[in-house]
Order: C-alpha cells, then sequence, then structure tokens
C-alpha cells in the first residue's frame, strides 16, 4: 500500500488559528490538485477531531476533476466519538469508522473496523486495508493522526502546500501534533523530491 500524507500549512507552519478553527490556506490552483490526488486515491483517512472540528464530507468535488469517484472515507476514531450526525455518515461513499477493540458502537452508513487495544493500532489497520484492496492512502490529517503515521514509519510520500499567509499563536497547531520527537535520533527525515510555485503558494 502507497500511503501520501497530504496538508496545507501557512508560511510559519500553522494549520489553523489559535483556537484550532479551520482556515483556509489552499488556493484554488491548489484546490483543484487536492481534489485529483483524492480521486486518484482508494482512501482518505482522517482522525476524529478533524471530524468533531470541522465536520469535512471527505468527498471528490466534480468542479475539480473530469469523473469524480469518491474514494473510502476511513476515520480513526478510537472511542467511537463520530457523531451520528456527522457529514462523513451521509451515505455518499463509503465509509469505514476504525476503533479500538473493546469499543461496540455503530454508526449509521458506516461499517465498523476495530483494531487496537486503547489506541488503533496502525500497522495492523493496514493490513486490514490491504485485504479490502486499498492501494492508495491519502491521510489528510489531523496533527496527531500525521505524526503517528511519520512516527511509525508507514508514510511513502508527504505532501505539503506553504500558503502566503502566517497566522502566529503559541498554540496554533501545526502539521504533526501528537509527542513528537523527545531527541534527534526520532526525528522523522524527509527527502525533498520538488519544489514549486502553486498560485500564490509554494507546493512541498
Amino acid at each position: 500500500m502507497r500511503v501520501t500524507i497530504n496538508c496545507a500549512m501557512s508560511a510559519d507552519g500553522k494549520i489553523a488559528l489559535t483556537t484550532r478553527q479551520q482556515t483556509k490556506i489552499s488556493n484554488d490552483d491548489d484546490k483543484k490538485r487536492v481534489h485529483k490526488l483524492r480521486n486518484s486515491s482508494d482512501a482518505i483517512l482522517v482522525g476524529v477531531e478533524t471530524v468533531l472540528s470541522d465536520d469535512p464530507k471527505l468527498t471528490v468535488n466534480p468542479k475539480y476533476v473530469n469523473k469524480a469517484r469518491h474514494p473510502v472515507r476511513i476515520i480513526l476514531d478510537s472511542y467511537g466519538r463520530t457523531p451520528k450526525s456527522a457529514l462523513v455518515l451521509n451515505g455518499e461513499s463509503k465509509t469505514l469508522i476504525v476503533t479500538n477493540d473493546s469499543t461496540k458502537k455503530t454508526f449509521p452508513n458506516a461499517d465498523v473496523v476495530r483494531s487496537g487495544k486503547k489506541e488503533v493500532d496502525l500497522h495492523e489497520l493496514m493490513k486490514i486495508l490491504e485485504k479490502k484492496a486499498i492501494e492508495k492512502l491519502l491521510v489528510e490529517g489531523g496533527s496527531r493522526v500525521i505524526w503517528s503515521f511519520l512516527e511509525s514509519g508507514l508514510a511513502d510520500e508527504v505532501v505539503i502546500f506553504v500558503g502566503s499567509m502566517v497566522i502566529g499563536g503559541d498554540q496554533s497547531p501545526t502539521p504533526a501534533g501528537g509527542a513528537g520527537a523527545l531527541d534527534e535520533k526520532h526525528i522523522v527525515a524527509l527527502t525533498l523530491k520538488s519544489a514549486r510555485a502553486l498560485g500564490n503558494g509554494v507546493l512541498l
């Protein structure tokens, strides 16, 4: 399975306001790129915090692609906190809610996958998804989920759009959250493949 992490951040490395409220960072050129990327993926994955704060649909906007297909939507939700009113449960596309082994909740218009004793076991989940014929997985956040994939060595590619803005704030979230690297040996090293202007931003 190929795992691509995709996110947008400000020039100072922030992905949302200090209140954690999402703000527009991508320009129209980047939105088009993101929806084409979604359209070429088998599944889109986010964490439950993204669902709770942004309520995304995680579908492909036909405005940006010729033939829109809706990849499987995957929500990492260890303790089953996804609201039944969430847009990811609207039935527009197949949805998987991934909980831990002991969470017994069910959700409308979604299948439940259980993996892990407390938090979702990502390595086990990748094996489950491969059995479901998911070959291209797009990880879109949030910051704890992105860090988990990087820390676990499961990400093959990181694509970051840098918007022409500064958000600031000590508490404003960054693309990779979680515990982070506690020492130099836990830093996740990347190799820069390309950098190009995209509208008034930069794509890395």
